[in-house]
């Protein structure tokens, strides 16, 4: 029988009603999955697929045939918005048959939770922080609720590959598994997966179950895309013309600019005028700079204000306010967002996304344009990409557009290979082994050490923490009263511990917006979030400035005034650029290559670059002489081999190169004085490259390199040995080093 004459008659009245004229490939796909198999099932397709109802017809299919005695399924959601928006439309497909569909995070009224833990059945969508809070606080009632789970649906599985929250996620569904007594089915639902197989294996991880991957083949659909440059200080074109195969510019009145406004943002708000759209940045603090400008464009044209704002530190009415005006069809406003609009949530007939600037990864450039384009329509992205004018006597790689380049290269692999970025697995994750160890502790109370250890070791996310690793963290966590031992030898949570996890704050792995204010002498300059560590820069207040002591209980940041450009994002977080993209980057100066969906001014100014390039031997020479003793490094490297780079540069070849002044604008280029030449560089950087050395040896002394939320209660040689372990890719730094060593003998041979 074909799938869909398998689907409960209530499923098939569904499909009848949309008018669906037949299964997609995914839905006959993932029926035959789900139906015909007792594995795990990994369903990747495009954006507006039909996934979520691929997964959902079979199983509830399933259900209608034999009614789960408690929850049947729950579905993991990533944003508190892709929950709201799935419930109304499973609670469609459910109202006929019966089945209670239930959602469950933080501004879901207590009520609708009672009911659930009253009678538990049907369907639970969840975030994975009210997942944590359920293990901790209602541990006892967990068999009741789950004891008869038959699925886990995972959406947007990409998006939880990257960072603690993904592990979270896992560690969660295994403590539930082994609480409730069941192996329930893992169903993962993506757009944007680079590792079909790796992903699977994340997906089946302590299932004992293998992982099915139908190959969907995707239709080939038409993009409308275009990417404009702007200097900001330029003035506001009085009109734009179209390039070549690029999408129109529209001829429209130039608007009147507020005092002090950028050409980008003047732009976008032409070109918003009577349209839904959405304009993507890479930033909470970005989107709220944003939102204030495009506002300060309508009053200096007296216009009524068209813009909302969509972030994940805003409450939870001003983003529905925003969710519900997008899914008008009536509403003609734009929303300025971070990625908390990126994601699955279903926003109407959008007419138009913005990208200011380029984004850090190719699933997020996927992902953003994918919030266009439903409904029949062509996805259609405008990058509008916006540096400062070079300054006259600027050095070279200052003069380089690189965000302009990102673009290009982001668009280039996926356009050439289909490459989307691959999932982090090798990580030594810490900080989420300390957030376990207390939540287990607080949701089982008394435990022995070895029972404490069988109940966090084994989770399979933790596979590459040792038994020696646990033992250096309980006595650390026992010492500073996070974890107090009792009479009896058995392990409870401490009085700092209460502290930490009675905070609501708690279930989440990832770092809130906490703000720091910063210092420089005296004087206030403003406050940031999330500061990095001693040693590396921040902007503020018009200047950069290096990071001199972070006092994390104050919150307060100490610093110093210095030249230079801020680095790219770092951490796991959308700042973490793919060494992939960085090559294609390269190679977007040396081809003669041009690319339709460039507009004028891009077209101008990636002309300007490959000349500057050209002439300066930018991309066949990976060391370049800026005058005198002063030389800039291009190491075309993504952002924890370039980290690496920066280090062993410094702490390991630092003394036989002569190096002083290092400044890097991560992950671009490192510029320094040296007293080498070139061939010496090159082959001190081999000789030391082939020398055996420990990873720790890049960790400058007393260095205690915070960048997970709980780092700070680790003991300080975790946090290091977890950056030196897990964090930098000294392989790929290494690979680039032999590379520039076989370069250069070559060409002295010859």
């Amino acid at each position: 029988m074909d799938i869909f004459g398998r689907y409960a008659p209530f499923i098939q009245d569904f499909i009848y009603r949309n008018n669906w004229e037949s299964l997609r490939a995914i839905q006959a796909a993932a029926g035959e999955a789900i139906f015909n198999t007792d594995e795990n099932v990994l369903l990747s397709a495009s954006t507006a697929s039909g996934k979520t109802e691929a997964a959902f017809f079979p199983i509830l299919t399933l259900f209608s045939e034999d009614m789960p005695r408690t929850v049947g399924a729950i579905y993991i959601g990533p944003l508190k918005a892709l929950i709201n928006d799935q419930f109304s439309r499973l609670n469609e497909l459910c109202d006929e048959a019966d089945i209670p569909v239930w959602h469950w995070h933080g501004d879901v009224a207590q009520s609708h939770k009672n009911k659930m833990l009253k009678k538990p059945s049907g369907i639970l969508q969840i975030t994975p922080e009210s997942l944590e809070a359920m293990l901790m606080r209602k541990h006892a009632l967990i068999p009741k609720l789950f004891g008869d789970l038959r699925f886990i649906v995972i959406d947007e599985v990409h998006s939880l590959m990257r960072g603690d929250r993904g592990g979270q996620t896992l560690c969660l569904i295994e403590r539930l598994s082994k609480l409730a007594g069941v192996v329930p089915r893992r169903i993962g639902l993506s757009a944007t997966i680079g590792d079909l197989e790796a992903t699977g294996e994340f997906l089946a991880s302590g299932t004992g179950r293998g992982t099915v991957i139908p190959r969907i083949q995707a239709k080939g659909s038409k993009w409308r895309l275009s990417m404009e440059h702007f200097y900001i200080s330029q003035q506001n074109p009085d009109e734009e013309q179209e390039a070549e195969g690029a999408l129109p510019v529209l001829d429209e009145k130039t608007d009147t600019a507020p005092q002090n406004a950028d050409a980008g943002m003047g732009y976008i708000f032409e070109h918003t005028r009577g349209k839904k759209c959405l304009v993507f940045v890479n930033s909470r603090e970005e989107c709220e700079a944003v939102t204030t400008t495009l506002r300060s464009y309508c009053e200096a044209n007296h216009e009524a204000d068209r813009f909302m704002i969509h972030h994940g530190n805003l409450s939870a009415a001003y983003r529905e306010t925003a969710e519900a005006a997008m899914k008008d069809d009536d509403v003609f406003k734009t929303t300025v967002t971070t990625a908390t609009l990126e994601l699955g949530i279903d926003i109407g007939r959008l007419e138009r996304a913005f990208q200011i600037d380029a984004p850090f990864t190719v699933s997020s450039f996927l992902q953003r344009m994918g919030r266009t384009g439903r409904r029949d329509l062509p996805p259609e992205m405008w990058f509008v990409i916006r540096e400062d004018m070079p300054e006259p006597r600027s050095m070279l790689p200052e003069t380089v557009p690189w965000t302009l380049l990102q673009g290009i290269a982001l668009v280039q692999v996926y356009l050439e290979e289909r490459w989307v970025e691959p999932p982090r697995l090798d990580r030594l994750p810490y900080s989420l082994l300390y957030h376990q160890t207390m939540s287990t502790l607080a949701s089982c109370g008394e435990l022995t050490p070895p029972q404490l250890a069988a109940r966090v070791l084994t989770l399979k996310y933790f596979h590459r923490i040792t038994q020696d690793d646990f033992r250096i963290l309980l006595r650390h966590l026992i010492e500073n009263d996070h974890i107090q031992r009792t009479d009896e030898g058995g392990l409870i949570v401490g009085l700092a511990g209460e502290r930490i996890i009675n905070s609501f704050r708690f279930y989440a792995v990832f770092q809130e917006n906490e703000e720091y204010t910063v210092r420089w002498d005296s004087q206030e300059l403003g406050t940031i979030v999330s500061p990095p560590p001693v040693g590396e820069k921040v902007a503020i207040a018009g200047h950069v400035w290096v990071v001199e002591e972070v006092d994390h209980k104050r919150h307060l940041v100490y610093v110093s005034q210095i030249k230079g450009k801020v680095p790219a994002y770092f951490g796991d977080c959308a700042g973490d650029i793919n060494t992939k993209i960085l090559l294609r980057m390269r190679q977007v100066l040396s081809e003669d290559k041009k690319y339709p969906y460039l507009m004028k001014n891009a077209v101008i100014r990636l002309e300007q670059a490959r000349q500057s390039a050209r002439n300066s031997g930018v991309v066949s020479e990976p060391l370049v002489c800026l005058g005198g003793d002063m030389w800039c490094l291009f190491p075309w490297l993504g952002s924890y081999a370039f980290l690496a780079m920066e280090r062993f540069l410094k702490l390991r070849c630092g003394e036989r190169l002569g190096l002083r002044g290092m400044d890097s604008s991560r992950p671009y280029f490192i510029q320094f004085t040296m007293k080498v030449s070139p061939n010496e560089f090159f082959r001190i950087l081999a000789e030391e490259a082939q020398k055996e050395f420990d990873p720790l040896e890049l960790v400058y002394k007393g260095e205690v390199p915070l960048f997970e939320k709980y780092d700070e209660f680790l003991p300080a040689e975790l946090i290091r040995k977890g950056f030196a372990y897990g964090v930098l890719d000294i392989d790929g730094m290494k690979e680039r080093v032999m590379e520039w060593h076989i370069m250069f003998n070559e060409r002295n041979n010859q």
